[in-house]
């Protein structure tokens, strides 16, 4: 047929293979799958038809496809024996026998076609690639422009994507408006219901205060500091356990910096939330006492077996250790991964003393 440039076609079709990666046999496949439904809509959908492109010159060729018969019932779908011997002396009964035919004014519908099919496999690459693109970002702080907000996601113009910042991962002290460009940590990447990806961004997640950590203090992106553990309440409060094995490096005075400087950048990005940066320790007991801060730690029992560590705090520390509503206790738990109970020592004398009489 040549109502269409077949051999442009065909040029097309390579330079898309190498250019972005687009299987030229797959491509080919489609484009003769929907040039059968184009055929079917356009002419006779009652018809066994087949659409084959030739891969060297770029021909379409249109065939009934009809099975050999002794008596025909249907002659859309049947050729009588002898009738199929006059085009292939080799066919039985049983057999199937490909005829080819020339639709009038096929070739302008199959260029539309081929055409629709390009762009739409064109589309699906680009969303591909990004996809891969994105999916190898997971885990990265992304900045994105705030496209919309409606009280649930937020919607993130990410400059080749949308990201979405559903209210789980925002911060509930945050306030998000139009306009306003925020980073977030890409916390996964989905492909959506049309096959876009989905680019998943959160603030609240622990491993963004983590991230923030690498990208403002170099001796944790070079290695020379390793951040152990990272509990957060978002918004309110986060505790982060440092570590070096360079007797050196004092890791809590490096994230902190030189008149709190460093700590205060990451501060700001969290608008105001607080973080408690403390050394991490081998010894449990030396951990939970830290991890505690900033309130201070009197005494430490632990079972090594429960991973359960009795806390003693003086009197006036008590409240500081609990914090409010239970918080600095359970990030600190949270952070060392022990079960802590805090008593005061009051308490604790008024249980030694129940427990000698």
């Amino acid at each position: 047929m040549k109502a269409m440039d077949n051999k442009e076609l065909i040029t097309a079709i390579g330079e898309l293979e190498k250019e972005r990666g687009i299987n030229k046999d797959y491509l080919l496949d489609s484009i003769e799958s929907a040039l059968v439904m184009a055929y079917k809509r356009n002419f006779d959908s009652a018809e066994n038809v087949k659409v084959v492109m030739d891969k060297q010159s770029g021909e379409i060729h249109v065939y009934a496809v009809k099975d050999v018969v002794d008596v025909v019932e249907d002659q859309k779908k049947q050729i009588q024996l002898e009738e199929a011997k006059s085009i292939n002396k080799k066919l039985e009964i049983g057999d199937v026998v490909d005829i080819e035919i020339i639709p009038k004014n096929f070739g302008r519908i199959a260029a539309g076609t081929a055409k629709q099919i390009i762009i739409q496999k064109i589309r699906e690459a680009e969303r591909d690639i990004l996809y891969t693109e994105f999916s190898e970002r997971k885990g990265e702080i992304v900045t994105g422009m705030i496209q919309k907000t409606d009280g649930n996601a937020i919607v993130l113009d990410l400059g080749k994507l949308e990201g979405i910042m559903p209210i789980k991962e925002q911060i509930p002290t945050e306030s998000y408006k139009v306009n306003d460009k925020i980073k977030g940590y890409v916390v996964d990447v989905q492909k959506g219901t049309k096959g876009n990806p989905q680019v998943i961004v959160s603030r609240s997640h622990p491993d963004f205060v983590r991230k923030l950590f690498e990208f403002e203090i170099p001796e944790i992106y070079e290695g020379l500091i390793e951040i152990k553990s990272v509990s957060r309440d978002p918004g309110y409060r986060s505790k982060v356990a440092v570590y070096s094995t360079n007797e050196n490096i004092d890791p809590v005075g490096s994230c902190v910096g030189q008149k709190g400087i460093r700590i205060q950048n990451i501060i700001h990005e969290l608008n105001g939330e607080k973080i408690d940066v403390i050394e991490w320790d081998k010894n449990p007991s030396i951990y939970i006492a830290a991890a505690l801060l900033p309130a201070q730690v009197l005494a430490v029992d632990i079972k090594e077996e429960e991973k359960f560590a009795q806390v003693i705090v003086p009197d006036d520390q008590l409240s500081l250790a609990i914090g409010k509503s239970g918080q600095n206790a359970r990030l600190a738990a949270k952070l060392t991964n022990w079960k802590i109970d805090i008593k005061s020592e009051s308490q604790f004398r008024e249980i030694l003393a129940t427990t000698q009489e």
